[in-house]
């Protein structure tokens, strides 16, 4: 037994079953869930439809629970409280579905149909809202969907974080934050001239890359950082940095160094995205935009393009995150560029005070103070 735990044929092997198995269980995970909100979107019909035509009230839904739980004491799902959330979540939708609702042919049976499985991808409806919306609901978690109409009123709105959680897998935790700081506010808004300098697909894929403003309340700045503090404050977080970046960021290096005709430069931050393979420049600015700003952008734009982009990279991108910003200015200063650059603001709600700044220890003097302790 031990000279076949051994065999690298085996560990491949059994490797290979876990595998097997793993996906096994995420399909079924999947399929289970599309079940359940299947029976919850009938359960929501049928409550409301009861409640309307039996004159019922609220207080059937006590005893539903009651009845429920006995029949089905292994199943999750049944108290009163998430009957109510059954029945709000049916409501949100189902409303939405009868604001913009399609001529009748278009639209699909009523009950366990209109939460049928899809397997591909489904677009986001523009306005109004269509079928699709229920179809998208099905495919993520229960809390997930309690969270988002709870958290929203707009069923446009919802639907885009629906949509966020089916393609980047967010969990809870992420997809409150997003919720919490606008990001359906914020995404695809920052002014850009890829149109112009990439072809499509990737000029609508890169625009979606970018959000204005972004969103660094997890930084304690003061009113007056400088550019190394913020990049400092950044990379400390930088976990939460590329939260706020969005999916596909990997890191490559901060002040990165690149040298064109004898003399050298540094690149504020570099990264490289995953799903648009291109690497991504970002300079930051700690003032309001100035035209030249998009300048000297667009030169490290064309080094990285010439000295570090792979044969397979796509085009390299440039985001300029400055304090503030005049639209037009950006507009004016981006027209003629060859290079994909686009230019958002920052935002940081609440700045460390000056004077409590300068009262806390710095890294290097709190080493210096544990130091000390450990000589004592």
């Amino acid at each position: 037994m031990s000279d076949i735990i051994k065999s690298d044929e085996y560990r491949q092997w059994i490797v290979s079953i876990k595998k097997r198995i793993q996906a096994s269980q995420i399909k079924a995970a999947i399929a289970v869930n599309r079940e359940l909100l299947e029976l919850y979107w009938f359960m929501g019909q049928q409550i409301i439809e009861r409640q309307e035509s039996a004159k019922w009230g609220d207080g059937f839904l006590v005893q539903m629970s009651d009845d429920l739980l006995k029949e089905f004491p292994e199943m999750k799902g049944f108290s009163h409280r998430n009957l109510k959330s059954i029945r709000q979540w049916f409501r949100f939708w189902n409303s939405a579905l009868e604001i913009g609702k399609q001529p009748a042919a278009q639209l699909p049976p009523k009950g366990k149909q209109l939460v049928s499985q899809t397997e591909t991808k489904q677009p986001l409806p523009n306005s109004p809202i269509t079928p699709i919306a229920p179809q998208l609901v099905s495919q993520i978690p229960w809390g997930h969907n309690i969270l988002i109409i709870q958290k929203l009123s707009d069923p446009k709105d919802a639907l885009f974080y629906v949509q966020g959680t089916i393609e980047n897998n967010w969990s809870r935790a992420v997809l409150t934050h997003h919720i919490e700081s606008n990001l359906h506010l914020r995404e695809g808004r920052a002014i850009n001239n890829f149109a112009a300098t990439l072809p499509e697909p990737e000029s609508d894929l890169a625009k979606q890359l970018l959000r204005d403003p972004y969103n660094f309340d997890f930084l304690t700045l003061t009113q007056r950082h400088n550019e190394r503090e913020l990049e400092d404050g950044l990379i400390e977080h930088i976990t939460k940095f590329l939260l706020e970046l969005g999916a596909g960021f990997a890191y490559v290096g901060r002040q990165y160094k690149i040298e064109v005709d004898g003399d050298q430069y540094s690149i504020d931050l570099l990264f490289y995205h995953l799903r648009l393979h291109c690497y991504v420049v970002i300079d930051l600015k700690v003032v309001k935009f100035k035209p030249e700003f998009a300048g000297k952008l667009n030169f490290y734009v064309s080094a990285v393009d010439s000295q570090i982009r792979n044969e397979g990279d796509a085009a390299t991108i440039g985001i300029l995150i400055c304090k503030s910003k005049s639209d037009i200015k950006v507009e004016y200063s981006l027209r003629d560029l060859n290079k994909p650059i686009g230019v958002s603001e920052y935002q940081i709600t609440q700045n460390l005070p000056e004077q409590l700044r300068s009262s806390l220890p710095s890294i290097e003097q709190i080493e210096a103070e544990v130091g000390d302790w450990g000589a004592e």
